[in-house]
């Protein structure tokens, strides 16, 4: 390619039009200004000239035409750097409806490059360039809290203490806007989305040869650049991270709302953005900054109550790559590139992304995921959301004075509750609270005033969510006695019909053995004729019927039920108690049926990853009735994943999934663990589980007696026994056992065991 050449020069005592400053706290000494000069490209553009100008830490560039422009600068020590373009991540920009999009018409936009103390840049242009126009940026290492230049920030060693897993809805440790020396007066309020649904990662791409003191000058460059040069509301990122480990909050606005940052062009709104300062192309970052962005997108992901490893469907507010409005399929912890025509946040740093998702996935538990309310008061209100893990879960609605006015509850992975609203005041505004353990509650209003619930942002346009999923175990629903289901009769003050249940309200009729059948159980606290039946679920149509008046006495009933008969969908399971004076007694439960999934196994069940050649892995066996959004996690007892074999979309079919033992922080100890796949398709949410055990240790076999046969053994194992010639083998231990004693005293034995898992013993011989 051939390059026509031409020279910024600039000298930096005078004061231009383009001149801005950020001051320090006390508005004594200037801690970034801001110097703009038109770039002198010569009549004929083809040499390039030196001449010095004064010293500054960062450059952006600007210009005019269809072609591109390269750069480089000389440090104040006299060594020129590597050329770079001008505009390596060109759509770190605002979403082309928002009037920061229109501040510098006709112009391309450069990234801003940190440079360190440099005093000389040059340029080259190539193709069609009309203009160029440098920024030059000086950004002091001195800190707002009083910290000279070269002097650890106290600010910065207090934030960066300490990055792990927060208190409940707690930020990780980080240095704020007046930490870092934000400038006030420069910003213009920010926007805000409906909700935040993902997070996209960055790498600011200037340089990675940076001192920890000299991460808020590079912040506080970043900003004056963004502002005063691009025409900007304030800083694009909404925050930045250092391969020190240090967490910085960028746009105003509050780091708990959803802030519409100038990161990602067609994807600003509903996101947020997370740049790593430095370049990361080929290396990687810190486990500093790993560690920082585990903390920081999983505290940031829990206030949404979003999960990190799920997927989800956005319609693009347009860019070069996806023109408005098409839709386009996203990881919850995304790269730029995925959003448009960009190398960011750099290959190393992007091939790392699903492993820190899957760090951040389990770092905080529990949480609660995608809480989401539908119906309107007046009549029936739905509540779903996931749980991380196998737990209790409890709703409570309340009327504008406090009053609790219905409270449901249950246990499992799901949560899905509906609330008969239909006899409350439906012209005000009621407040529910979603609560599980430890978790971070979530909550919001249902009402004509009702602020929106936690749903997907709706702009640019609505996205549709999909991901990994789960499905509940048995689950027990309380609801007000004045509960109703739509058809039946009301239910009298006092119920005589208590305690309904079903043993799995999702249930899977596919003749797998799981969760094929389900118990009902209740309880008649007077004899009664009964009737049992089922509703479509609109809660009109009655489509199946199990009994009708069957005379009942008072006691604890239970019997099973099928829904073999029942095509994939949403039910209502009702029981209608009738005494012979005529009044009546109803309860209802709403299940799920679905039979996306059958037939989960793990083949071994125990299996040793220890790269010996035996059972080093093992495979998961399932089927698909129809494609799916799959995801596979190995979990411990109390429901945390250790490892993600696999997510992702599968076609119909039979599906095998091998595991090498690999978890999100190396290899899995060993131990006992449940294996659980979801499956997320157009039917619903279904959930299979298997148990496994990692056992890479070897049992120890012991020969008590040779002539008698006796051994001892750590573990059961299948015990291998070589007696003159004849072999035998028997399950055994642990501890002591005997071989039955041959009819002639042995001369010669051999014996080795082989756990389930083929970890084999030393082999023994006797004499």
């Amino acid at each position: 390619m051939r390059f026509l050449l031409s020279l910024a020069l600039a000298a930096v005592a005078l004061a231009l039009p383009g001149f801005a400053t950020a001051e320090s706290a006390g508005g004594a000494t200037p801690l970034a200004s801001l110097e703009a000069r038109d770039v002198p490209l010569g009549a004929r553009r083809s040499l390039a000239v030196a001449a010095p100008v004064g010293p500054f830490t960062m450059i952006g560039l600007h210009w005019r035409g269809s072609g591109s422009v390269v750069f480089r600068t000389r440090s104040a020590a006299g060594r020129w750097s590597s050329w770079q373009l001008a505009g390596p991540e060109a759509e770190d920009l605002p979403d082309g409806t928002s009037p920061e999009a229109g501040a510098d018409p006709g112009w391309h936009v450069g990234n801003p490059y940190w440079t360190g103390p440099a005093n000389r840049l040059e340029v080259r242009t190539s193709g069609r360039v009309a203009r160029v126009r440098a920024y030059y940026v000086r950004s002091s290492p001195a800190q707002s809290d009083g910290s000279r230049a070269g002097e650890p920030n106290r600010a910065l060693a207090a934030a960066s203490r300490g990055v792990a897993a927060s208190p409940r809805g707690t930020p990780p440790p980080l240095v704020t806007r007046t930490g870092w020396g934000a400038n006030v007066f420069i910003s213009k309020p920010s926007v805000t989305a409906p909700a935040v649904r993902f997070v996209v990662i960055h790498h600011t791409a200037g340089s990675s040869a940076y001192a920890p003191q000299d991460s808020a000058a590079i912040v506080r460059g970043i900003q004056l650049y963004h502002v005063s040069g691009n025409g900007w509301n304030d800083i694009g990122y909404n925050f930045l991270v250092d391969k020190y480990g240090q967490i910085f909050e960028g746009r105003n606005g509050g780091i708990d709302r959803a802030v519409i940052g100038a990161h990602a062009v067609g994807f600003n709104a509903g996101s947020v953005g997370i740049a790593v300062i430095g370049s990361y192309g080929k290396a990687g970052i810190s486990k500093a900054a790993q560690d920082a962005i585990i903390a920081l997108v999983a505290w940031r992901l829990d206030l949404a109550h979003v999960d990190p490893l799920s997927t989800l469907t956005w319609a693009s507010g347009g860019n070069g790559r996806f023109p408005k409005g098409i839709p386009v399929f996203l990881r919850t912890v995304s790269g730029h590139r995925d959003t448009g025509f960009t190398d960011c946040p750099g290959d190393a740093l992007y091939r790392g992304l699903d492993a820190l998702a899957a760090r951040t996935a389990v770092t905080g538990l529990p949480k609660i995921y995608a809480p989401a309310v539908a119906g309107r008061l007046g009549a029936a209100v739905r509540f779903t959301a996931r749980l991380s893990g196998y737990g209790k879960w409890r709703i409570t609605v309340t009327d504008p004075a406090g009053t609790t006015v219905a409270r449901a509850g249950g246990i499992g992975l799901d949560v899905d509750w509906t609330w008969d609203a239909s006899r409350v005041d439906s012209t005000s505004a009621y407040r529910w609270l979603l609560e599980s353990g430890s978790a971070l509650p979530a909550s919001g209003t249902v009402g004509r005033r009702a602020a929106a619930p936690p749903a997907p942002a709706t702009t640019p346009a609505t996205p549709t969510t999909t991901g990994p999923a789960t499905t509940t175990g048995p689950a027990t629903t309380t609801a007000p006695a004045t509960t109703t289901t739509p058809q039946p009769p009301p239910a009298p003050a006092v119920s005589f019909l208590t305690a309904l249940a079903l043993s799995s309200t999702t249930l899977s009729p596919n003749g797998d053995g799981v969760d094929d059948t389900a118990t009902v159980s209740y309880t008649l606290t007077r004899g009664a004729f009964v009737t049992a039946f089922v509703l479509d679920h609109t809660g009109a149509v009655v489509v199946q019927t199990l009994f009708t008046d069957q005379k009942q006495s008072a006691r604890a009933i239970g019997f099973p039920w099928s829904p073999a008969a029942l095509p994939d969908g949403s039910y209502r399971f009702i029981v209608a108690a009738r005494l012979p004076t005529g009044e009546q007694s109803t309860a209802g439960v709403d299940v799920l049926v679905v039979r996306s999934l059958a037939a989960f196994s793990a083949v071994p069940a125990a299996f040793s990853p220890n790269g010996d050649g035996s059972q080093d892995t093992l495979t998961f066996s399932f089927t698909l009735a129809r494609p799916g959004l799959v995801a596979l996690r190995i979990l411990l007892p109390d429901g945390s994943a250790v490892a993600l074999p696999f997510t992702g979309q599968l076609q119909a079919g039979s599906q095998q999934i091998v595991w090498d033992g690999t978890g999100v922080a190396g290899r899995v100890a060993d131990g006992a663990y449940t294996a659980q796949v979801t499956v997320v398709d157009g039917g619903g949410n279904l959930a299979q589980q298997a148990q496994i055990t990692v056992d890479t240790v070897a049992p120890v076999l012991t020969l008590l007696s040779g002539p008698e046969l006796r051994f001892s053994l750590s573990e059961a194992a299948a015990v291998t026994v070589l007696v003159d010639g004849r072999q035998s083998t028997q399950v055994a231990g642990p501890g002591d056992f005997q071989l039955p004693p041959p009819a002639i005293p042995p001369t010669l034995i051999s014996a080795v065991a082989t756990d389930a898992a083929g970890n084999t013993s030393v082999t023994l011989a006797w004499p």
